[in-house]
């Protein structure tokens, strides 16, 4: 009987607990509801943020290639665009790691035989294309007349072509005026030449884009200049079969690899899109990695935005459930009393962020479709990323706000009434302490390191240098505040008169809570300084490098680039003393970094030495450019050739754009990597394993003055050619900013920027509003209006100003050994961004603490 009784009264207790704390909780959330309101601001803000990349994250993994050109087959055979490379790390097991091709890999012609043959299989087609262009310069794409039933096309006038020198046109050229009966002027390989239209076509799927131009097979064979190979085999399977039947067959039918060791391929249903777009699933890779980088740095930013606010929100409430606890209160009673008070302001505040996620989510999607790949939104996808949102931000709520109430609600009555005279909690703990002093030495020690290494690992030690030291700030705050106050503390009393006395005073007195305000504007700062400054650095640098390498003064272009004997020409022309053709393609390295297996990919120019050096000057620091020629010879940027441990004579090993393994000499180290890529090619060597064999532009190097004239007489045959004067970006290995750039800058700077100046609002404004019974004890004190809101507005500039001061000193330190790592040289950034910057910081410091507190002291008067 008397355990009955006793289980019993601890129900009752227990009871009685849940109802004292939700008491409390529901008095608090009504006492403190201005308070409360900022943390529901940062609250829903973060949650918003989380779910648009979630959104946005989630659609990049479930986008496919749409499907054009093969929408009229069934399925597709094509060569594997992946490569791997495995290699054993460290004390580990080994590890593969994979990467996608830029250039087409093609199949073996006999092939198509071998799909032809198999069970369920109607018709194979063998495509192959072209790029070509029309006599008035634009573009097209040059395809067999059997390969129109893949997409499809059928005639609506005319008949197919039948010898070498007759098309069949699509209805957009036709509507051009190329009917049936007229000549067109189309040029592939030499010069353009008259083709007569024998047809016209119109698309069954309207949505492939550039226009068609149709060859017999056997011309559009000895056109793409691969015969023995093929780009892919379109399937026309036989009534009733289905998608799994025929993909079976084919299997059972095919190798699993070529002759040449490339896999094989059967796409069926969305996956046929693979086989048209190349780039797509390598650029979605790419963009998931950028937008990976991104959105781990959102949640490192949310959740120290989160922690800061609701600690600030419980901090100043430490008087409060101090004198709770001296009155009788348990500590159970209090933690479940704040914990009730967050969980409520959280979960409506998640609640406003989810629905907010999904047009913000739409809206940073909508920024992205510039890449080829478009981006689906199933309809679950909003409502699954605003709800992980919810869930991430409300669960980290709770937990926040017990820590920040620990130190209050396991003190002994008599101990807490001490506390809840004070005007402030003590100064920071021993592990705080020790924590940030621990990661300030080590965010300096990943800077140090940086310096000495290059490439990616460069940018890695960079990127975890200023997460550590943001996080360092955050913890040694008080510290940090303390000693601006010194710094600061005397230009404020003698500029500011009693306002800045007062400023001063308070400053010094409340440490913790500067230190607060100070660690949004340091995470704002250092954040925007590190995304806008990296890239700029790099790009200022990359400019330099291409102006000093360029040698040329005209450049020769197209919009579908130009065949190999264009530049042939353009050297034969009067006054032009160098030529040469700049072919573009990529190649992979394999590599280990930190031991794990690594597959780079960078871009490459695949130029002709013997008119080089009139055109192009790399800053050999080492070797023969002359060397330069053959399948088998190769120059590397001094950084990448240090990294790889290779000189003159040894060799790279490296995959080229179709994904072929080759061994290169090495005949010359150059300077200027940055601006022309990491490695440079004979154009012989890129020959064969790129999708087209045509030069992205001709540079050239008149003798005296300007050859322009002769230039256009020599390149007037090759239909859309143009002669401008040369700039940097010509030699330039990457274009000096794109579209997607661009989107991930707004969407990197603009919204997390946006974000944490938000935070920097809500943060002041939450401290701001629990000083207004500090602003009514100096009315009544005699202090005047004036002189209340000049202390604010001199405590904001303290604040304003030491948040510049670190948040800048934070970026600089990991920026410039990236800096002087990657592009030897300081960090720059242009001024008037960081004018910008510094207003919008000061912008949101005034919002926050002048506008809610420019009533804090009003006093009635009787």
């Amino acid at each position: 009987m008397s355990t009955r009784i006793r289980k019993a009264e601890t129900v009752r207790a227990r009871s009685g607990g849940r109802r004292a704390s939700a008491f409390l909780a529901r008095r608090s959330l009504t006492a403190h509801r201005r308070a409360w309101a900022a943390v529901f601001a940062a609250t829903a803000a973060a949650a918003a943020l989380i779910g648009a990349f979630a959104l946005v994250l989630g659609s990049l993994l479930l986008a496919q290639p749409p499907v054009e050109r093969y929408a009229g087959a069934d399925a597709v055979v094509a060569a594997d665009q992946k490569v791997s490379y495995t290699a054993k790390p460290w004390g580990s097991e080994p590890r593969t790691t994979t990467a996608y091709l830029s250039e087409r890999a093609r199949l073996d012609r006999a092939v198509v035989a071998r799909v032809a043959a198999a069970d369920g299989v109607a018709r194979a087609v063998a495509d192959d294309w072209v790029p070509l262009t029309l006599g008035g310069g634009a573009g097209a794409v040059g395809r067999s007349w059997p390969s129109a039933v893949l997409t499809p096309y059928e005639l609506t006038s005319g008949r197919a072509p039948r010898s070498a020198d007759e098309v069949v046109v699509d209805r957009a050229l036709a509507s051009a005026g190329a009917e049936v009966g007229s000549t067109v002027k189309l040029q592939v390989k030499g010069a353009a030449r008259p083709y007569t239209v024998s047809g016209v076509a119109e698309a069954g799927n309207p949505g492939e884009g550039a226009p068609a131009v149709f060859f017999t097979e056997a011309r559009l064979t000895a056109l793409a200049g691969h015969p023995g190979t093929v780009d892919a085999v379109g399937i026309v399977a036989r009534g009733g079969v289905s998608s799994d039947a025929l993909r079976d067959s084919l299997g059972d039918a095919l190798p699993d690899r070529t002759d040449t060791g490339r896999g094989i391929r059967v796409l069926t249903g969305s996956a046929r899109g693979e086989a048209e777009r190349l780039d797509a699933l390598g650029g979605r890779g790419d963009l998931l990695a950028l937008l990976g980088s991104i959105a781990g740095t959102v949640l490192m930013v949310a959740l120290l935005v989160l922690s800061t606010t609701v600690s600030q929100a419980v901090h100043q409430r430490s008087g409060e459930l101090a004198l709770l606890r001296a009155v009788g209160a348990t500590p159970r009673q209090l933690r479940s009393a704040v914990g009730r008070e967050v969980s409520r302001v959280a979960g409506a505040a998640v609640v406003l962020g989810g629905v907010g996620a999904v047009p913000l989510g739409l809206l940073m999607r909508s920024l992205l479709t510039t890449d080829p790949l478009p981006l689906p939104a199933p309809l679950w996808l909003p409502l699954a990323a605003a709800v992980a949102a919810a869930v991430f931000v409300a669960g980290a709520a709770r937990p926040v706000s017990l820590l920040a109430a620990r130190s209050i609600t396991g003190m002994r009555p008599a101990a807490a009434l001490s506390a809840a005279r004070a005007p402030e909690p003590g100064e920071p703990g021993r592990l705080r302490t020790g924590a940030g002093m621990l990661l300030a030495v080590g965010g300096v020690g990943s800077a140090v390191a940086a310096m000495a290494q290059g490439g990616q690992a460069a940018a890695v030690a960079a990127s975890g240098a200023a997460t550590s030291l943001v996080i360092a700030v955050a913890l040694l705050g008080p510290w940090i505040a303390r000693a601006a106050t010194r710094v600061l503390g005397a230009p404020l009393r003698r500029a500011g008169g009693v306002s800045g006395f007062l400023a001063a005073k308070s400053a010094t007195a409340h440490n913790r809570r500067l230190g607060a305000a100070i660690t949004p504007i340091v995470l704002v700062v250092a954040f925007v300084c590190v995304q806008l400054t990296a890239g700029a650095t790099l790009e200022r640098a990359a400019d330099r490098q291409a102006a000093a390498a360029l040698q040329a003064d005209l450049v020769v272009t197209a919009p579908v680039g130009l065949p190999a004997d264009a530049a042939a020409a353009v050297r034969r022309a009067p006054g032009v003393a160098a030529a040469t053709g700049v072919l573009r393609s990529s190649v992979l390295l394999a590599h280990h970094e930190m031991g794990d297996p690594k597959l780079d990919r960078y871009p490459v120019l695949g130029v002709t030495a013997g008119e080089l050096g009139g055109t192009v000057d790399p800053g050999v620091a080492s070797g023969d450019l002359a060397a330069l020629t053959g399948r088998s010879t190769v120059a590397v940027g001094r950084d990448r050739a240090d990294d790889l441990g290779v000189g003159i004579g040894d060799r790279v090993r490296l995959r080229l754009g179709d994904g072929t393994e080759t061994g290169l000499r090495v005949v010359a180290v150059y300077e200027r990597a940055l601006g022309l890529g990491e490695f440079m090619l004979p154009r012989e060597a890129l020959t064969g394993h790129v999708s087209a064999e045509r030069d992205a532009r001709i540079l050239v190097r008149s003798e005296a003055g300007s050859a322009a004239a002769s230039v256009r007489r020599a390149v007037a045959p090759y239909a859309g050619a143009q002669v401008r004067a040369a700039t940097a970006d010509d030699v330039r290995i990457a274009p000096s900013s794109s579209e997607k750039d661009d989107a991930l800058i707004v969407i990197g700077v603009g919204v997390i920027g946006g974000f944490a100046l938000l935070a920097v609002v809500s943060t002041l404004t939450l401290i701001t509003v629990g000083r207004r019974r500090e602003f009514r004890l100096l009315r009544l004190v005699g202090a005047g209006r004036r002189q209340v809101t000049r202390m604010l507005f001199l405590e904001t500039g303290l604040v304003a100003v030491t948040g510049l001061t670190i948040g800048t000193a934070v970026a600089a330190v990991p920026l410039t050994a990236f800096a002087v790592s990657a592009a030897g040289m300081v960090p720059y950034l242009e001024p008037v961004r960081y004018v910008v910057l510094a207003g919008a910081v000061l912008m949101a410091a005034m919002a926050g603490v002048v506008i809610p507190g420019a009533s804090g002291g009003r006093v009635r008067r009787r």
